[in-house]
């Protein structure tokens, strides 16, 4: 060793106090007396005590004897005696500098050339800040769990890897599970695997990534334990401010039975519009056969009838044979009046053909009779005046203008004068076609077509039902 150069122990003394220094824990050393030789500068500023007010201090003595606690007599008294070691001693108490805190005290016997000298160097972290945010998040858990709880319907919050967070009560209940065995599992593995269906995983692949939430989207299907069931499912992103994990609700609605009321109506009401369809054809038939022994000027206004109770009778077919429920296809009805008026007034022999050119749009079924009346009455009467030849063509136009529907009879037979043109709006009270018009809250005009013939329009507000999905149509 050189003149003027440290000891080896020395040097070790100079190492050993730059790593306690640089460590980020508090950090004391006690002689076998429990007196303070030293502390590094975490362990002043995290208990707003100095050097002089610490070093040579008993551990109890220190400061206005905040050290003074029974967990740590514990330690230092009982336990390190025992054992070269301890980690993670909890430590909880009132401190008067710094308020309540709670410390990880890690505590280790020294040797000094292989030989213990009675002194402990105790390592103090300070973990409040993180068991309070732990009891915080413990606290938000329960709160959010009741709240979830008391939801009627089956309730789960899944992570981004659609593992379950969270499942009420009324879920766990509806699947026979625990919430032991459902946190933490992917959806698609509960039970018997009864949520690995392909409508759910495109609900899951599509909400997450579009960030939009979902209603009523309808999963039917054969659940093992449960049968056929029918599900309305909800879903939303929830977004946690300040971080960047995402999750999602989903609530389950078991739609079963009232699905099957519904069906049960239907059922029921296409049933009752079959009968009634085949009641009314009775009664066509019965007109029909009248015809037949009717003086000549009666049998116009026989199959007048006749086609009018059959438009009737067309509405209810389709309504029998339709999904749509409280709705009726313009064009399908159109189409199956030209037909009945076709055979009732026409004949397989006629030259007057009735054509039809619709939009595919909706009706309510609701004023589909009136409707069907009043298209029934208009091609009735230009078949009656429009075609002293014989031959001819009417045409059935229905289109969406705006809010509201404009049906067009149009005919290429010999016209009106001008002035029964401008006459026809004085006298919408007096015949049938003034008395659906005025039924359905529309408007009525007549003119000459630019060649020959007649065109009637009609414009029916709040007639139309838009497509399923869109908006309903307002006034």
């Amino acid at each position: 060793m050189h003149d003027g150069a440290p000891g080896d122990e020395a040097v070790f003394d100079i190492i050993a106090s730059d790593i306690v220094e640089t460590v980020p824990s508090a950090l004391i050393i006690l002689d076998r007396n429990l007196i303070i030789t030293s502390a590094n500068g975490v362990f002043y500023q995290m208990f707003r005590t100095s050097r002089g007010e610490t070093e040579g201090c008993h551990i109890f003595e220190l400061g206005n004897r905040q050290w003074d606690i029974p967990a740590l007599h514990t330690l230092l008294e009982t336990v390190i005696p025992n054992r070269a070691s301890v980690e993670k001693f909890e430590v909880v108490h009132d401190f008067p500098t710094i308020g309540r805190r709670t410390m990880l005290v890690n505590a280790r016997k020294i040797n000094r050339r292989g030989k213990y000298d009675g002194s402990i160097l105790l390592a103090i972290e300070d973990v409040s800040d993180e068991r309070a945010a732990r009891d915080e998040s413990k606290r938000n858990w329960q709160l959010s769990q009741s709240i979830v709880d008391t939801i009627r319907d089956p309730l789960v919050v899944l992570e981004f890897d659609m593992t379950i967070v969270m499942a009420s009560k009324a879920f766990l209940t509806m699947f026979g599970s625990t919430a032991a065995k459902t946190r933490g599992r992917r959806i698609s593995e509960l039970g018997q695997h009864q949520w690995n269906v392909p409508a759910l995983r495109h609900l899951m692949e599509k909400v997450l990534p579009e960030n939009k939430p979902i209603e009523n989207f309808e999963i039917e299907d054969d659940f093992p334990g449960l049968g056929r069931r029918v599900f309305n499912l909800n879903a939303r992103k929830i977004l946690q401010p300040g971080n960047h994990a995402h999750r999602m609700l989903l609530v389950f609605e078991d739609i079963t039975d009232r699905k099957q009321r519904e069906r049960d109506a239907k059922a029921l009401t296409n049933e009752i519009s079959h009968r009634i369809k085949n009641n009314l054809q009775i009664v066509a038939g019965l007109i029909a056969h009248e015809v037949r022994s009717t003086a000549t000027p009666s049998i116009q206004g026989y199959r007048a009838m006749q086609a009018r109770i059959g438009a009737i009778a067309d509405l209810y077919d389709l309504i029998s044979q339709s999904s749509r429920g409280e709705t009726i296809a313009v064009d399908a009805y159109l189409r199956e009046i030209a037909k009945t008026m076709s055979a009732s007034l026409l004949g397989s022999t006629s030259r007057i053909t009735i054509e039809v050119k619709a939009e595919a749009l909706d009706i309510d079924s609701d004023r589909a009779v009136p409707f069907g009346l009043l298209v029934n009455e208009l091609p009735t009467n230009a078949i009656k005046h429009a075609f002293p030849g014989g031959t001819g063509r009417v045409v059935l136009s229905v289109e969406k203008i705006g809010d509201q529907i404009e049906l067009t009879v149009a005919d290429d037979g010999v016209g009106m004068k001008d002035k029964d043109a401008a006459k026809l709006p004085e006298k919408r009270g007096s015949d049938y076609v003034a008395i659906f018009v005025r039924q359905l809250g529309g408007t009525l005009a007549a003119s000459r077509s630019e060649g020959t013939g007649t065109v009637v329009r009609i414009r029916l507000p709040l007639l139309l039902v838009p497509p399923e999905g869109a908006e309903p149509i307002a006034a």
